[in-house]
């Protein structure tokens, strides 16, 4: 696994709380505001989180921007017109921290979606004015930073649970299912008596997630079941947990007691895809 993935996951949690230390050489910005240096972008646009992040030649986090929003659905743009209007406001905050314009990214999708769907991501980054460089599946976008050889990488997001069996540093199978954090704020929902966004917010309350872990551990487990149904007739003895559903306390241990897999949950899950993403711009 990547030797620096804690330090690389810690300065994108700062990054993404606005931290910035770094500045563009002024003699590399055009005078129409374009950045002559290299940069890499990543668009992430999640069930429950559009992610953009800005990395610099070296593959290090200097901008980023996240916010909640449903403007997609497993891996599918529901809402074109409000996922353009949010990722434009994000592009034009990161751009201001930054001090140039941002022109081409890239992004990513969950295994198994069709290239119709998959294109219309593509077109949501046309229409915010970035060239879409190119798409890449999330697990594997996520092992650009992981860097396993051998295990898979489970991405659990707001709405699916995708998988990418990795063998000597190649991904051998890939698959996707709907379960995700959208389940958990379903299933509180209904046990609370609360609406979907009040269930939402205590989802992500700290003093409420112990209390709270009875009712979506059986979410847990279905995802431990997707993953076991997968890897069937493939040799995995370490599953490798990304996306921001598994920052849930106690995930990894329920994944791991009901798959009997040593389970690797890497620092904050939620930037582990995005970050993969931009690698591929």
């Amino acid at each position: 696994m990547n030797p620096n993935l804690l330090t690389l996951l810690s300065e994108t949690d700062r990054i993404m709380s606005g931290g910035n230390g770094w500045h563009p050489d002024p003699n590399l910005i055009l005078p129409s505001g374009v950045y002559r240096g290299m940069v890499h972008v990543g668009v992430d646009l999640g069930t429950a989180y559009t992610v953009l992040v800005v990395l610099d030649e070296n593959f290090q986090p200097i901008a980023g921007e996240y916010q909640f929003a449903q403007v997609t659905r497993d891996g599918l743009v529901v809402d074109f017109v409000g996922a353009v209007d949010l990722l434009r406001r994000m592009k034009a905050k990161v751009e201001e921290r930054l001090g140039f314009t941002l022109t081409s990214a890239a992004s990513g999708y969950p295994p198994g979606v069709p290239q119709a769907e998959v294109r219309a991501t593509a077109n949501v980054l046309y229409g915010v004015g970035l060239e879409c460089t190119g798409l890449v599946d999330e697990p594997t976008a996520a092992n650009n930073v992981l860097k396993i050889r051998d295990g898979a990488v489970v991405d659990v997001g707001g709405g699916t649970t995708g998988i990418a069996i990795f063998k000597d540093g190649e991904v051998v199978y890939t698959a996707d299912e709907p379960t995700g954090g959208t389940h958990f704020s379903l299933v509180i929902a209904g046990a609370t008596g609360t609406s979907f966004e009040e269930a939402e917010a205590l989802k992500k309350n700290p003093g409420e997630q112990t209390r709270l872990f009875p009712i979506v551990r059986p979410v847990m487990e279905k995802v431990g079941s997707i993953v076991n149904r997968h890897i069937q007739g493939h040799h995995v003895d370490r599953l490798y947990l990304v996306g921001g559903t598994c920052a849930y306390p106690g995930m990894d241990k329920v994944i791991e007691e009901y798959t009997g897999i040593e389970t690797v949950l890497p620092g904050n899950p939620l930037f582990v895809t995005p970050l993969g993403i931009a690698m591929n711009n």
